[in-house]
């Protein structure tokens, strides 16, 4: 299993930890399950490439929740931040940024 970290913006938030905690357990379990997927390796089906280094897991359960992540040196995945299908566009553009914001602060490529 690879290791999963959650990024945190320069001052301090971490945006997929702000989205995670608004669900429900039922959601929270469902989301973290493909989360461990992904982790594993076992589930490609769901997860697609959106631009700039940032992939998307789709997730197939309430409002079509979406992860957005990115993968670092040594299999680490860096989860940037979560929505729904609503907000899927926002979503991408802004973890693009916090992906682009990451690799400059942490000179990650």
């Amino acid at each position: 299993m690879k290791e999963i970290l959650k990024y945190r913006t320069p001052d301090g938030h971490e945006p997929f930890g702000d989205w995670f905690e608004t669900l429900d357990w039922v959601s929270q379990a469902r989301v973290d399950a493909y989360i461990v997927r992904a982790s594993l390796g076992s589930s490609r089906k769901n997860i697609r490439v959106v631009g700039a280094g940032v992939c998307e897991i789709k997730i197939d359960y309430g409002p079509g929740y979406r992860v957005y992540f990115s993968s670092l040196q040594g299999g680490v995945i860096l989860l940037l931040l979560g929505g729904d299908k609503s907000t899927q566009a926002r979503d991408i553009r802004k973890a693009i940024e916090y992906w682009r914001v990451y690799r400059e602060k942490n000179d990650q490529l």
